[in-house]
């Protein structure tokens, strides 16, 4: 029995900016199953009252819809335009405001869909896309900008005063 391989034929690369209120953070993901916008729903209004977000799922079969819900519209709305933007299948992003993704990360991780994450961040992003004659793919993503150098002690004392004082953490 001869088998016969195919190659797929990359059509392009795409570098795709995500848009979003610059008082929000941005999670893109890979998930495998319709369920996904029901299951991350539900962990981000268990995990906390106050957040708002929007979350847009790109279906890679059937009707190949983008699935949406959250408890903002217009957050719903910033997702939905990043998720068409990506175009991948399967791919999710979630939007949100009033909330750290460090406090949804481990939830999100864990949820059974979920097959990666690929950034979360407050940061401006680029998504790297491969087309190929099937669909596209994301590749990587570009969070924020290149370092500028290394941190003095001055830089330290701020970045601790940053963590305690402002954000919260380590107190």
């Amino acid at each position: 029995m001869e088998v016969q391989l195919s190659m797929a034929e990359i059509k392009g690369w795409h570098v795709e900016q995500m848009d979003f209120p610059e008082d929000c953070n941005i999670i893109v993901g890979q998930s495998h199953f319709i369920k996904t916008v029901e299951d991350l729903y539900e962990i981000m209004v268990t995990s906390s009252s106050t957040v708002k977000f929007g979350l847009a799922f790109c279906e890679a079969s059937g009707d190949c819809l983008i699935r949406t819900d959250g408890n903002d519209p217009d957050l719903v709305n910033v997702a939905t335009a990043n998720a068409l933007k990506i175009g991948s299948g399967h791919s999710f992003v979630l939007i949100m405001r009033n909330g750290f993704p460090i406090n949804f990360l481990n939830q999100l991780k864990n949820c059974q869909e979920v097959c990666r994450i690929f950034t979360a961040t407050a940061n401006p992003i680029q998504v790297l896309i491969c087309e190929t004659d099937q669909g596209r793919g994301i590749a990587g993503v570009v969070d924020g900008f290149m370092p500028k150098g290394v941190e003095s002690s001055v830089d330290v004392n701020k970045r601790k005063a940053l963590l305690r004082d402002v954000i919260g953490y380590k107190r």
